[in-house]
């Protein structure tokens, strides 16, 4: 008597029991193998790709680091309460009003996660920083994506434009999301714009503006959201120390809000976000105002002859207030970012932010900066 066939099951596959918003995502995408890339290029590396700090991180940052390793066995204090109060007396507000987060990457993604839902919208800018997107549908929030300004445009050719996006809010929409200046264009708005934006949203609508570079800002009329924050309740400030303050691989952010905001973000944000090392970092460099002022001087200095050198060679590049620039080639910028990485320059082309014809170059060292540029044909 034969057998009956064995029925064959499908291969087990998890994307398939997923909710509808994660299987909506991608996963990110980090760029080039790092790691490899040392190895392969070892001293002779220029890692551009990134908006990392050239100068690295403050001193005291990193024997204040050192000492935390030997608490290392203890668990962080889940409150953050001596960076809260290190921050509260810098920025001038009270410590209720800020939230500390495994970068700003995890305040961004938390703000969707409390306040958005299907039944409400979303509103950026098109070419607005990439978390913003992913936030919004991870929350399975319903996305508006704003037109940038245009590349003509004076001041800020591909940035905000805040009079479409404040016609963009709709009855159902519960969070705007704004970055000033903004990642990936380098572009930014003004303060008295701001200001005209947040008196035409409702109150019901929390506005965040993510300030990750804002320590290296120095445009007259560009100074921070946080000055409005009385004024307005619904509006949330994000900042981190991964930029000026050269600690990006340890994960620090923070949020300036109202008190209620902060208690709604607390209810879900995970209860030891911030490690020992983490917490000991940033509280130091905080208070390391010469190494940051040496960090702006730096930054500026290098951003100003790096820009000037790659227009003397041809290439032009978006006016920036970061610690990047964008560079238009007016063509597809896939083959020159081969050229640079088969000659160890790291750089970042930004076609997944719907720009296929830059290339975003982080302000290196002088000697990073010389590389680049001996690398472009």
């Amino acid at each position: 008597m034969n057998a009956r066939p064995q029925r064959s099951e499908p291969p087990f596959d998890a994307a398939r029991l997923a909710n509808p918003a994660t299987a909506a995502l991608r996963a990110y995408d980090p760029g080039h193998d790092l790691p490899a890339l040392r190895q392969r290029f070892g001293a002779a590396i220029a890692e551009l790709g990134s908006n990392e700090n050239a100068l690295g991180p403050s001193p005291r940052a990193i024997e204040a680091m050192r000492a935390a390793l030997e608490e290392s066995y203890r668990y962080p204090d889940p409150r953050g309460a001596a960076l809260k109060a290190a921050l509260s007396a810098h920025l001038g507000v009270d410590a209720g009003r800020i939230a500390l987060g495994n970068g700003s990457h995890e305040l961004l993604m938390l703000l969707a996660q409390c306040f958005a839902d299907p039944a409400h919208s979303v509103v950026f800018s098109q070419y607005g920083f990439a978390v913003f997107p992913i936030a919004t549908a991870a929350a399975g929030a319903q996305p508006i994506r704003v037109p940038a300004l245009p590349r003509e445009h004076a001041t800020a050719p591909f940035g905000h434009d805040l009079d479409a996006l404040a016609k963009a809010v709709r009855e159902d929409t519960r969070l705007v999301y704004l970055a000033n200046p903004n990642n990936p264009t380098g572009t930014w708005f003004g303060d008295a714009a701001l200001a005209d934006f947040l008196a035409r949203v409702p109150r019901e609508v929390l506005v965040v503006v993510d300030e990750a570079y804002h320590e290296f800002v120095d445009a007259p009329g560009l100074g921070s959201a946080l000055h409005l924050a009385e004024r307005y309740p619904n509006l949330i400030v994000t900042r981190t120390f991964s930029k000026a303050y050269a600690l990006a691989g340890l994960r620090v952010g923070y949020l300036v809000a109202d008190p209620s905001v902060v208690a709604v973000i607390e209810r879900l944000r995970e209860s030891f976000n911030l490690n020992n090392v983490a917490l000991a970092g940033a509280e130091a460099a905080l208070a390391d105002r010469e190494h940051l002022q040496r960090s702006r001087t730096l930054n500026a200095s290098e951003r100003e002859w790096l820009v000037a050198e790659l227009a003397r060679r041809g290439y032009a590049c978006l006016p920036s207030q970061t610690n990047f620039v964008l560079v238009d080639l007016a063509r597809d910028a896939a083959e020159l970012e081969n050229h640079l990485f088969e000659r160890g320059v790291i750089v970042r082309p930004m076609g997944g932010y719907g720009l296929p014809q830059t290339l975003r170059i982080s302000v290196g060292s002088r000697d990073e900066n010389l590389r680049l540029l001996g690398a472009l044909p």
